[in-house]
This record gives structure tokens, C-alpha cells and sequence, in this order.
């Protein structure tokens, strides 16, 4: 299975359908890459007393999330084993309530990458500083700040990448 807008497909159709309805608000989000899917659900707000404060609402949130971790712990596990099984790529889970999104588990996938010295010299600028413990945290590090700041583009990246793939997927076959 590749990284296609079809395979993103047919797993957030098989989630929707192997999940439990009372789990999320919604259909999961479905994050796919080489190696690994994200499932993203949503869930309901908790209920607060009127007048709460933001402190007592952002609690409220971080146990109900919490919750809902330890509730489904072994029901997750499970149906993550059925799709890492039929899918050969491993599962992660994650949710967002509110405003927070929290991922439970994820991979951590080594990435082989040469760098010429003014790169390098950029990475242990960062470890010197102590923003980063290494040169590999240096590079996760700037790859994240890239990935936020330059979200828009991104998107429309990745957008023209699903037009190029259907443009493929529909020329002759050899």
C-alpha cells in the first residue's frame, strides 16, 4: 500500500467501521506514512460547572482524555495488532478534546541524511545552546519548526501531490 489518497481511504474506512461508535465524535483522523498510521479521534468535551475556571476546564479535559486512555488501553492494543497485521505498518493512537491533541504512542524512525558543514554548523548551534541534546534532536527540532511555520504550503504541496498521483493512476498502464 502506498501513501495514496485511496490507501488513506480505505484505512479511515476500515477504523470507522472496526472502532467502537461511542469512542470518538466522528470518524477518526487517518495519518498515514511509510511506516506507521495515526489515528486521531475525537472526543467530547467534559462537563464543567458553569463559570469554571480555565484552569479547572484544562484539567477537566487532561483526565477525561486520561480516561479514556486507560479505558480502551486493551481494546486498542488489539485492534491495532489486527490492523498492523492486515496493513504492515505500525499503529499509533492519539485524541483531541478541546484544544489539546495528545498522541499516546508513536513511532520514533531513524532518517540516514548528509549534511554539508553549514548544516551541521546549524545543528550544533542548536545542541551548544542546549535547545537540542544532540545533533539528531537538532534536526527533529528543525524539521517540526519548518512543519509549523510552513503548514499552508505544506498542504498545498501535499495537495498537488494527490493530483499528480491521480493523473498517474489514470494514464496508460505498462
Amino acid at each position: 500500500m502506498t501513501t495514496t489518497e485511496g490507501a488513506e481511504e480505505k484505512l479511515r474506512g476500515w477504523f470507522s467501521g472496526r472502532l467502537p461508535d461511542e469512542w470518538f465524535e466522528g470518524p477518526p483522523r487517518v495519518v498515514l506514512d511509510r511506516e506507521e498510521i495515526g489515528v486521531i479521534g475525537r472526543l467530547a468535551e467534559p462537563e464543567v460547572a458553569e463559570g469554571a475556571s480555565e484552569a479547572e476546564r484544562s484539567e477537566a479535559v487532561a483526565g477525561q482524555i486520561q480516561r479514556f486512555r486507560e479505558d480502551t488501553r486493551e481494546h486498542r492494543v488489539a485492534i491495532a495488532r489486527e490492523a498492523e497485521h492486515r496493513f504492515a505498518r505500525k499503529v499509533s493512537w492519539g485524541v483531541e478534546c478541546a484544544d489539546e491533541k495528545v498522541m499516546f504512542t508513536t513511532l520514533s524512525v531513524p532518517v540516514m541524511t548528509r549534511l554539508r558543514q553549514p548544516e551541521r554548523r546549524v545543528l550544533d548551534t542548536l545542541v551548544d545552546a542546549g535547545v537540542a541534546r544532540s545533533r539528531s534532536d537538532a534536526l527533529a527540532w528543525c524539521v517540526r519548526l519548518v512543519g509549523k511555520n510552513a503548514d499552508e504550503w505544506l498542504a498545498e504541496l501535499r495537495d498537488a501531490l494527490l493530483h499528480v498521483e491521480r493523473a498517474r493512476a489514470a494514464g496508460p498502464q505498462v
